[in-house]
């Protein structure tokens, strides 16, 4: 597939803002020309557009597969493996969200609850420490809680309250 510059502008600029993310440039590449061609592609054909390494497409497949944003699929008459993008973006946000949750938040919550029980039993931790933990604890919960809410909204609900803005405030009198 011959890339247009404003592809091309497109796919770097995705990754790098991966990498920004802690995403691997190639892994962001590849997902950007998944998303953006929107139909299935096989490996050799996403090494030949973007020109990376075969063993580098293979693990930004393998990585975006293990994140839920890309799916293996099968093309009548083509033995090979093809690989395709989730072309909702409210169905992107919400995976990337979920899997950062499952990876980043719940295993700080998890540490932040041995944490406090540790702290409880521990005479030798300032009690202005302890709150400060105890406080975060308490934010991220509060977090994880709101967040649990919001993400079994139907999706027109989101895109209302996104559109809404600040103006949503209105509603619970501030």
């Amino acid at each position: 597939m011959k890339l247009t510059p404003v592809m091309e502008r497109y796919i770097l600029h995705w990754g790098e803002m991966g990498s920004r993310w802690g995403v691997n440039r190639s892994v962001a590449q590849t997902h950007a020309l998944l998303y953006l061609v929107g139909r299935p592609m096989h490996a050799e054909e996403v090494v030949e557009t973007l020109s990376i390494a075969r063993s580098n497409v293979s693990t930004s497949l393998k990585e975006l597969q293990s994140w839920g944003l890309v799916t293996l699929t099968h093309v009548m008459g083509d033995r090979r493996d093809h690989f395709e993008a989730k072309s909702d973006l409210w169905d992107m946000l919400l995976t990337v969200v979920d899997q950062r949750k499952k990876r980043e938040i719940d295993p700080t919550l998890t540490l932040l609850r041995q944490c406090k029980l540790e702290a409880d039993e521990d005479f030798e931790t300032p009690d202005a420490i302890k709150k400060r933990m105890s406080d975060m604890l308490d934010f991220m919960e509060n977090l994880t809680s709101w967040y649990e809410q919001v993400v079994r909204l139907p999706k027109v609900t989101l895109v209302k309250l996104m559109k809404m803005g600040a103006r949503i405030s209105k509603f619970v009198g501030l």
